[in-house]
């Protein structure tokens, strides 16, 4: 005869997975807590977020499983997108069956790859960076734009490093002032690409693309030289627009605006030699940034450095630099330091 307390149990762990798929998704935005939360807001059309707010607000008291399992799920779906996109299809099968089993891997491949259809220009993201560029280079700055608006920052910034300095300007200004497509001018592009791609995806409806924000994403993927040129063009095409970008972004200039105690946690991290070339013939302030928040030690031996290095190239200079601000991007996604982005000065240090 069963055992009730074994069959209760069993019941009550089934009441507790959450199987409706706007349920599961307000569980993962409660989740994320608000700050993170707001990021994916502003990737859904206007339909969903109404939604999802619903689905949020309605969901009240949920189990400790519940959330587990949840994001559980969450968790090897985007694993699975990552794979997916960076690896190809067989690869994200032969990893996910050895880490889960046939049957799971099965299934999240499955939603994975529905997800993916449903992505307009996801074609892009799977071919060789060189075809991809060779396409893009004869196309119309809007074109680009838009495409390039579908694209991760990543991606989007080694096309925008290709350009000619002419189209990278009006492909900047495009995708900034990039608001709502409709799935009519979606799908009037998608129709002059077919001709060089095999995938056809559809949109239903109009997404949010684009913007400022993703402009400064992009941007802080981008190496320093090329973002000197762009801003140093676009400071005299368009200034405003050159500084509601700045003002999203955290470049090596911010750091005069860093307190003390973040400017000593992200020095910690910094090869010495790093320092030194980013440092050269960089101004009084900047300097005494550094040298007051690292140990007696280091400020004697980078000020050592500084003094029989020469000879130094520009490039060597923006690679440190860059190096440098991506430790400390790292740093503040961690919680570990306190960045703030945007400032007045927009002279480049060299």
């Amino acid at each position: 005869m069963p055992d009730p307390t074994v069959e209760n149990n069993s019941n009550k762990q089934e009441e507790d997975v959450l199987t409706d798929v706007k349920s599961k998704a307000a569980l993962v935005v409660v989740s994320l807590g608000a700050d993170r939360a707001s990021q994916i807001y502003k990737y859904l059309n206007e339909e969903d977020i109404e939604d999802l707010t619903y689905e949020v607000a309605k969901l009240g008291k949920t189990t400790n499983s519940q959330v587990e399992s949840t994001l559980d799920e969450f968790y090897k779906l985007c694993l699975t997108h990552k794979m997916m996109t960076d690896g190809g299809l067989d690869y994200a099968r032969n990893v996910l069956e050895k880490a889960f089993g046939e049957s799971t891997a099965r299934n999240l491949l499955e939603k994975v790859s529905k997800t993916l259809q449903s992505r307009p220009f996801n074609f892009f993201t799977k071919g060789d960076p060189q075809a991809l560029l060779s396409i893009l280079q004869g196309e119309r700055p809007q074109v680009i734009a838009l495409i390039m608006a579908y694209m991760d920052p990543q991606q989007a910034a080694q096309v925008l490093e290709q350009l000619s300095d002419e189209k990278r300007i009006a492909v900047v200004e495009g995708m900034a002032s990039m608001d709502r497509v409709s799935p009519e001018a979606i799908a009037i592009v998608e129709e002059e690409m077919k001709r060089k791609f095999a995938s056809i995806i559809t949109s239903e409806d109009n997404m949010s693309l684009g913007g400022i924000d993703f402009v400064a994403d992009m941007m802080n993927n981008i190496d320093r030289s090329t973002e000197r040129k762009i801003f140093d063009q676009l400071g005299k095409q368009n200034p405003d627009l050159a500084q509601d970008i700045r003002d999203k972004m955290f470049v090596f200039e911010n750091i005069l605006d860093m307190d003390d105690r973040s400017v000593q946690r992200f020095v910690r991290d910094l090869d010495t030699k790093d320092v030194v070339y980013a440092l050269k013939n960089a101004p009084e302030e900047m300097k005494n940034i550094f040298f007051n928040n690292m140990s007696k030690r280091m400020a004697d031996t980078v000020r050592g450095d500084l003094e029989i290095t020469s000879n130094v190239r520009l490039k060597d200079v923006e690679e440190a630099q860059q190096r440098i601000v991506n430790i400390i991007r790292g740093l503040e996604e961690r919680g570990e330091v306190i960045i703030k982005k945007g400032g007045d000065d927009d002279d480049i240090i060299v």
